[in-house]
């Protein structure tokens, strides 16, 4: 019975992680209007679940670190109470945080979790230095780092992309009748009709850039990076984030790994395509507004972070290094919608806390 609710709770941890992280490394081709909503989240579950069975090769650190091995004495990793309280309570925190749209990091829930039950069973004995060192320091420098990497190559790029002359245009669609036409740079030709109106929906206004790339339109060669990049993102988090939690299920050995990754993998993805959206228009929309050069350049600095830190066996944050991205881009086009930042700091702030009374109160509750 013990291991059947290990089982239940990793599955609930998987799923609550699928709902908030999986629309991540997709959010700046909606956020640029590069695609739409569906395609965007279809996208992002293909290339998460690749990255859920590449872990199974790649990711073999990350598995012993999130087993709780060197935080607690190996006697309590074997007692699935333990690993019971850890998956129930980050679990419960990144389900909340997905319920009102708040973008968190399961890693951060996760070491919460570790900490609170960890903490409750052995108290002082617990190895504080290897928190520190091994958990806390990647997930604190690590969106610092996006940030600063996103603001720098997006305006090396912008400089390079004026020096190849491809610039950018407004494109507005004016309808009437249901039919439309697509004028640049704001020049209307002549001959249209009087009673044609401008529409003010951003959804149909949008920034292009005009020029080729060894013969190819630059736009088409930006969205096809662009696409790639968001595949890159998603690919990384399954690869960074399936061995975190399948990590829970080996401390009481209920698993082997290659199960243990499957079930995750597969659960993952359905909470993603099932209850991702709330926080996937925040991250799209509401941080601040970008274009496809913009998007594609956060998901670049994104992906080569996290897939860095997957085959080192850091423990970052997906969310933490994509969201940092973006507030990198955020700067540099100083369209930053202050208020949501705030909230979504303030939601990094409480979620280790959080996690950790809950994983600490379920564990004095079940032992």
């Amino acid at each position: 019975m013990i291991l059947i609710t290990l089982v239940i709770a990793v599955l609930f941890l998987s799923y609550s992680n699928g709902a908030n992280d999986n629309f991540k490394g997709v959010a700046t081709l909606f956020g640029s209007k590069t695609t739409s909503y569906k395609k965007a989240i279809s996208w992002a579950s293909v290339t998460t679940f690749a990255g859920a069975i590449a872990a199974l090769f790649l990711a073999q650190t990350l598995v012993k670190n999130f087993s709780g091995k060197g935080l607690v004495p190996d006697e309590l990793i074997l007692n699935p109470i333990f690993a019971i309280s850890i998956a129930l309570g980050a679990a419960l925190t990144v389900f909340i945080a997905t319920k009102i749209g708040m973008p968190i990091s399961t890693t951060h829930a996760l070491v919460g979790g570790l900490f609170g039950s960890g903490v409750m069973a052995i108290g002082t004995a617990f190895n504080f230095a290897k928190l520190g060192n091994t958990f806390l320091m990647p997930l604190f420098v690590s969106p610092i780092l996006a940030a600063s990497l996103s603001l720098i190559v997006y305006l090396i790029f912008r400089k390079t992309r004026k020096k190849l002359g491809i610039n950018k245009e407004t494109c507005i669609c004016i309808s009437e009748n249901e039919t439309a036409i697509q004028t640049n740079n704001l020049s209307i030709t002549s001959g249209i009709s009087n009673n044609i109106e401008f529409s003010r929906c951003e959804k149909i206004t949008t920034e292009v850039y005009a020029g080729t790339i060894l013969g190819i339109t630059a736009q088409k060669v930006l969205d096809t990076l662009h696409f790639l990049s968001a595949g890159v993102v998603s690919f990384a988090r399954g690869l960074n984030d399936t061995p975190k939690i399948v990590g829970l299920l080996l401390v009481a050995n209920a698993f082997n790994v290659q199960l243990g990754m499957f079930l995750v993998a597969i659960v993952m993805l359905i909470g993603g395509l099932l209850n991702a959206k709330k926080v996937g228009v925040l991250m799209s929309k509401k941080i601040t507004p970008m274009n496809h050069g913009q998007g594609f350049t956060a998901n670049m600095i994104t992906g080569l972070l996290v897939t860095t830190a997957s085959i080192h066996g850091l423990p970052v944050s997906t969310t933490h290094v994509s969201v940092g991205s973006i507030f990198g881009i955020a700067t540099a086009s100083k369209k930053a919608d202050k208020k949501v930042i705030y909230k979504i700091l303030w939601s990094w702030c409480l979620t280790l806390p959080i996690a950790a009374f809950l994983s600490a109160g379920i564990y004095y509750i079940l032992n």
